[in-house]
């Protein structure tokens, strides 16, 4: 990532045989290419997120700051995996929804969702939402000082590449969601309840 936003912002990289800078063309391969690497990094913090140690689910906060997507981390373990498969789930796709609808509700829904869980748990521990103990917060504001840091480094002239390669790696985890639930639906028992996920969801 540092050195991407390097070769980005350059101005003469004769010594990689480059005339000048970059291209356009070129930069924009660059970031998704780093945005592919971000969207693995989200499968790798998706698994560290589901561990117990708190160092491990640490470095999934860390590892989500690439892509911006640090309420991944809230919204995955508390809330996608109670709703998968209902319509309550951001992250499960209807039958018959485009990607390109699934996708901007999918993301908006996550953030909100993540929120509401997080500002619901810090309730009941009697703490205010607007805390750095708020993981939404403390997740993002990891974010904020990776992007930070970069833009302070190689100048503003990275932040189309920071966000390019941001939304390319998060979108990388919602096609994987989309693809993943498709069309699944749990129904309700009499009780009212969704029957509990089983090998057909």
């Amino acid at each position: 990532l540092v050195f991407a936003c390097y070769l980005w912002s350059a101005e003469n990289l004769s010594w990689l045989g480059v005339d000048g800078g970059l291209g356009p063309t070129s930069k924009i391969g660059l970031a998704i290419t780093v945005g592919v690497m971000g969207g693995i990094g989200i499968n790798t913090a998706h698994e560290l997120g589901h561990k117990k140690d708190s160092l491990e689910r640490w470095l999934s906060k860390v590892t989500l700051a690439q892509t911006f997507y640090g309420h991944f981390y809230i919204e995955h373990n508390r809330g996608h995996h109670v709703r998968v498969a209902t319509p309550e789930d951001p992250a499960s796709s209807k039958f018959g929804e485009t990607f390109w609808a699934f996708l901007p509700r999918s993301v908006w829904g996550s953030l909100t969702s993540s929120w509401t869980l997080e500002k619901a748990r810090l309730d009941r521990a009697s703490k205010r939402t607007w805390t750095i103990h708020n993981d939404v917060l403390n997740a993002w504001l990891m974010s904020v000082v990776l992007f930070g840091v970069l833009i302070a480094l190689f100048g503003p002239v990275v932040i189309p590449f920071l966000v390019i390669q941001a939304v390319y790696g998060f979108s990388l985890l919602e096609t994987v969601n989309y693809l993943e639930h498709y069309g699944l639906l749990r129904q309700r028992t009499p009780r009212g309840r969704y029957e509990r996920a089983a090998p057909e969801h």
